[in-house]
């Protein structure tokens, strides 16, 4: 007799397809990867604003901020070395709560640092702040999205991953939206948000838990999946380079994360360069009128194109990502977003004027966050649990810093020594995206070798 569906789950079929008993774990993934993203844009907001605070003689804010690119490339290192060391030794549950309890613990000793903290005489604090965000950023989530590729299968993360990432884009646009209502309203100092961000990464946690329970129970009335013996020789590095599979996903990470940034780069230099040719058109000539100009401006273009990224993400990742992986399949939704960058680099090329590079930007982020966003966690459910807990929080996490130490040395090598045209790096996007596109071609066929084979999912390291 046929199982029938919840309210729960007939409300959830709306968008995607959900079977019988699937229901609440999918509602407590989507709260969990919410309260996750929610976290993390608690504290972002505070990066740029203590950074602001450094000073390295010699160079300027511009360069210091390009630096910092490189300086979280090497500390990523031994730390996804570590990590991927402890993902053979410890159980997946117990190694999410202590990797999350660390971050905490971080928040805790930076809100005593904070400038007006007990702590604020120790140097460093706009430097050590910024690195550990921007490895927080990317590590923790990346770290979710790996616990969720371990408990799905390929078939129901297929169906599942596109409607739980909807609470990840969700949770980072209310973050971000209650953020500057704490701040303005005067009773509550910006180094508070760090302790106001343990309280979503506690519900994470006893979420995490909750789930695996779930999971365990539901698992001894399965059959045990075939498993090869672990690989424990290799670290996370080795892991990666030892499959085809895991060097395409490397690959397309680092040239997604090289070219999305070479484009954020792109579009700050043109809208300072409009508005302080608008300053001018107006008459407005003072230094610091000009200055109180460009800051106005730029703050309200950054607050309308962030407003229209988040919507869009939003309604591509409700209503569409969902239906394309049903029904054109894991290679469609990968090769979307760069084809979307190619045909964006290609117009910027073409008409380098803020109004099409702000369109184009849109269409790019918003599909990042998305279909994109689906495609990267998808991809992993063919995978083994070891393969995954060693390989995705490195690839997820070194790669994507790599790309954006990239992008500092383009920005640097452009400017300084080849003198090129706002045009030229726009080109040189659109070699980049060919490349992540033959990478894509790569890796659609490897995951399509994975999904369809019948050996032990082990296998993947040979």
């Amino acid at each position: 007799m046929a199982v029938k569906l919840s309210k729960l789950e007939r409300f959830l079929r709306l968008f995607t397809e959900v079977r019988a008993g699937e229901g609440l774990t999918a509602v407590l993934m989507f709260l969990n990867v919410f309260l996750v993203l929610c976290a993390y844009y608690f504290i972002k907001p505070l990066r740029e604003g203590w950074l602001s605070v450094a000073a390295i003689p010699g160079l300027d804010e511009r360069e210091i901020k390009a630096y910092m690119s490189f300086g979280q490339s090497l500390l990523l290192l031994p730390i996804v070395g570590v990590y991927g060391n402890l993902a053979t030794r410890i159980p997946r549950v117990a190694l999410v709560t202590r990797a999350t309890l660390f971050c905490m613990g971080m928040q805790v000793f930076f809100f005593l640092w904070r400038p007006d903290g007990p702590l604020s005489a120790l140097p460093g604090l706009g430097i050590s702040f910024y690195l550990w965000v921007s490895i927080f950023g990317v590590f923790v989530v990346a770290q979710f999205w790996t616990f969720a590729a371990d408990i799905y299968s390929d078939e129901r993360g297929r169906r599942m991953m596109p409607m739980i990432a909807i609470g990840g884009t969700g949770g980072a646009a209310f973050g971000a939206s209650i953020v500057s209502p704490i701040v303005k309203s005067g009773h509550f100092g910006a180094g508070t948000l760090l302790l106001g961000a343990l309280i979503p990464l506690a519900g994470s946690i006893a979420l995490t838990r909750i789930v695996e329970r779930r999971e365990q129970t539901a698992r001894r009335f399965e059959a045990p999946p075939p498993t090869a013996a672990p690989s424990r020789s290799r670290g996370s590095l080795g892991t990666i380079f030892s499959s085809r599979f895991l060097i395409a996903t490397a690959a397309i990470t680092l040239l997604l994360s090289w070219v999305n940034t070479n484009g954020e780069n792109l579009l700050y230099g043109v809208i300072v360069q409009t508005l302080k040719g608008e300053a001018a058109e107006l008459g407005i000539t003072a230094a610091a009128e000009v200055e109180r100009f460009t800051i106005a401006g730029t703050t309200a273009f950054y607050g309308d194109f962030f407003g229209w990224v988040n919507v869009c993400a939003l309604v591509l990742q409700g209503l569409v990502a969902s239906r394309l992986l049903k029904y054109g399949g894991f290679g469609l939704i990968v090769l979307m977003m760069p084809v979307i960058s190619l045909i964006s680099y290609s117009a910027m090329a073409l008409v380098p004027i803020l109004f099409v590079i702000k369109i184009m930007k849109i269409a790019e982020n918003s599909t990042d966050y998305s279909i994109n966003n689906t495609a990267r966690h998808v991809l992993w459910l063919p995978v083994s649990s070891e393969v995954t807990f060693k390989g995705k929080p490195t690839i997820d996490t070194l790669f994507v810093r790599v790309g954006d130490g990239l992008a500092a040395a383009t920005v640097l090598i452009g400017t300084r020594v080849l003198l090129l045209p706002t045009t030229g790096y726009f080109a040189f996007n659109v070699f980049l995206v060919l490349v992540w596109i033959g990478s894509a071609i790569l890796l659609t066929r490897e995951h399509r070798r994975l999904s369809s084979s019948n050996s032990p999912q082990g296998e993947l390291l040979r």
